[in-house]
């Protein structure tokens, strides 16, 4: 069959030639840059600064659930035994638990700091609009209200299994949020991300990786729970002679199963995007993820051999939300690579809108 002449004929049948390789090496030679390194520095320097507070609250929290210090200020909220800052600190749970607190209060403080740098700069690149790090900070700093005032739903009735797990979803939904506001502020590499520079089938990997690591770390809040339930499974990796059996024991190995299938998945993640082609960032978010799953399972090992020990649970629980973490800041910037999310540094700005100015050249 002879080739068409025709201009728009040639160009389809030249597109259909073109491999997937083709197509993302032009994307990122054409395609445009994400702005998102033009986000002002303060913004995005104070989006890293609320991040890293929240990953240190909901760590403590583990914490405070693992040394059993969830009641070590009685009834009493958002007071601890009548005081805001108790004359003494004779019993270590009652300085675990009120240090978690003044930790939530410095969260919402960085959460604020965010809000209000991004609005002052509002007029920048990538602050305003939708997909803009204003918005985001706004959700952020609603949502903290959401697990603090579940604290206190936590302390009167009594720290059950359940409240415990609600109480870790909804800090885990507030932290997936700062995360998204750090990518739109240029972190955690999507500065270097080109719009189409990556593929859509990347994207289905790293969510299905978000929502098992969320499900893993929701269950492990329940297994560190329910009474018996961590000490379970008597061996590793399953569970062997000893066990307890039981209710207690199916939690267990729950959590355990879907950690594997997990970590699993995570290992093989990076392979696959770097056979495709992944751009950068989003390949080294997939080696990062898979790190720390490998991490998560030698806790885990060394956790039930040793005998449950507290710092080796506090380092599984911590291991966990950050691969949490991890996970989600891969598939939004999947999502942003592929062009299925486009975030407010990525659009065209108007040709109405004043140039922008240094704050220092007014």
């Amino acid at each position: 069959m002879a080739r068409s002449t025709h201009p728009i004929g040639n160009e389809l049948a030249e597109g259909d030639a073109d491999s997937d390789a083709d197509r993302l090496a032009r994307a990122r030679m054409s395609g445009p840059v994400a702005a998102s390194s033009r986000v002002p520095a303060p913004v995005r320097s104070a989006a890293y600064v609320a991040l890293s507070v929240a990953l240190l609250h909901i760590v403590f929290g583990a914490i405070v659930r693992i040394s059993g210090s969830g009641m070590g200020c009685g009834v009493d909220w958002p007071t601890c035994q009548g005081y805001w800052i108790p004359p003494y600190f004779t019993r270590i749970d009652l300085g675990i638990e009120l240090t978690h607190r003044y930790l939530a209060i410095a969260l919402f403080a960085s959460i604020a700091w965010l809000t209000l740098r991004a609005w002052q700069l509002r007029e920048s690149v990538g602050i305003h609009g939708d997909g803009g790090v204003l918005n985001t900070a706004y959700l952020a700093l609603g949502l903290w209200f959401a697990p603090a005032l579940f604290g206190a739903v936590t302390v009167f009735t009594g720290n059950p299994a359940w409240a415990t797990v609600v109480h870790k979803l909804l800090a885990a939904s507030l932290i997936a949020v700062l995360v998204v506001a750090t990518v739109r502020a240029g972190g955690l590499g999507s500065a270097s991300l080109r719009a189409e520079s990556g593929t859509k089938k990347a994207v289905g990997g790293a969510m299905a990786a978000a929502v098992m690591a969320l499900l893993v770390v929701l269950l492990g809040g329940l297994t560190a729970k329910i009474p018996g339930a961590a000490v379970a499974c008597a061996g590793f990796p399953l569970c062997g002679a000893g066990s307890l059996g039981g209710g207690a024991q199916h939690v267990q190995l729950t959590h355990r199963i879907l950690a594997y299938l997990l970590v699993l998945h995570l290992i093989s993640l990076p392979f696959v995007y770097r056979k495709r082609g992944e751009p950068a960032p989003v390949l080294r978010a997939a080696w990062i993820a898979m790190m720390f799953g490998v991490l998560q399972v030698a806790w885990a090992g060394w956790m039930v051999t040793g005998g449950f020990p507290s710092v080796v649970r506090s380092l599984h629980q911590a291991t966990g939300i950050l691969i949490w973490v991890t996970c989600v800041a891969m598939a939004y910037l999947t999502r942003i690579a592929s062009g299925r999310t486009v975030i407010a540094s990525q659009r065209a700005p108007s040709t109405s809108a004043a140039p922008l100015v240094s704050p220092r050249t007014s």
